[in-house]
C-alpha cells in the first residue's frame, strides 16, 4: 500500500510523499534556498523529494528483509506489484473494496517452523505509527498482519488486532522487534540490523 512517508496519507509511490507533504516540501526548499543563497548551492543538484521518499522506503524494505533472511526465515515479495505486476497503472482510478484490498497488500510473507506471517514494512521519521495510518483507506483486510517500523534508531514491531484494540507505535515505547513472541529472533542480529537503519537514515 503506497503511503506518504511524512503524514502517512495515499501516495503514488511506495515509499514517496503525498501531494501536499511534495508541495510543503518544494515550498519549504525554495524558500531556505532564497535566504541561503551561495555559490555552492546553486551548483548543487535539487534532490526531488517524491525520489528521496521512494529510496527511503526500499531501502526500509530492505533492511526487514535481509534481517528475517539472516534470522533464518524465508522471504517471498507479495505486495501489490510483486503478485500482479503492472495492476498498479491498471487501478488508477478505479474505486471498490477489491482495488482497496489489492492496494493494501503486505510487502512479505515470511515462513519457518511451519508458520506464515504477512509482514508490511513502514519508514516514518517521527517514529509513530497509528490504527488511523492505515484506516482511511477503510477496513484492513489483514487481519493477521504485522507492521514492522524502521526509524532512524529503531526496528520495532506491532499487529493489526493491537492497532485495533487502540495500541500504537510510539518513540518512546518498547514495541521492538526482538520481543515478538511470534519469532524465535536473534536480538544480537536485530541490534545489527539497526545499526544499519541508523546508518542509512540519520541524516534523512
Amino acid at each position: 500500500m503506497a503511503e506518504c512517508v511524512k503524514c502517512g496519507d495515499y501516495t503514488k509511490f511506495n515509499g514517496g510523499l503525498c501531494l501536499k507533504c511534495y508541495k510543503e516540501d518544494t515550498t519549504s526548499k525554495k524558500n531556505t534556498t532564497k535566504n541561503n543563497v551561495s555559490k555552492t548551492t546553486s551548483k548543487s543538484t535539487k534532490e526531488n523529494p517524491w525520489i528521496s521518499g521512494v529510496i527511503k522506503g526500499r531501502i526500509a524494505e530492505t533492511i526487514v528483509e535481509e534481517l528475517f533472511r539472516s534470522l533464518g526465515f524465508q522471504v517471498f515479495s507479495y505486495g501489490m506489484e510483486n503478485s500482479i505486476p503492472g495492476i498498479k497503472d491498471l487501478l488508477k482510478g478505479v474505486r471498490g473494496d477489491v482495488s482497496k484490498n489489492i492496494r493494501q497488500m503486505p510487502d512479505f510473507v515470511v515462513f519457518k517452523d511451519n508458520q506464515a506471517h504477512f509482514i508490511e514494512v513502514k519508514y516514518r521519521t517521527s517514529g509513530e505509527f497509528k490504527l488511523k495510518d492505515i484506516s482511511k483507506y477503510g477496513e484492513y483486510p489483514f487481519e493477521n498482519a504485522l507492521f514492522v517500523l524502521v526509524t532512524k534508531k529503531h526496528i520495532k514491531c506491532i499487529s493489526y488486532k493491537e492497532l485495533k484494540k487502540g495500541k500504537e507505535i510510539t518513540p518512546t515505547c518498547h514495541n521492538y522487534l526482538g520481543k515478538r513472541k511470534e519469532f524465535d529472533t536473534d536480538k544480537d542480529k536485530i541490534i545489527e540490523y539497526c545499526s544499519y537503519a541508523v546508518k542509512f537514515f540519520e541524516n534523512a
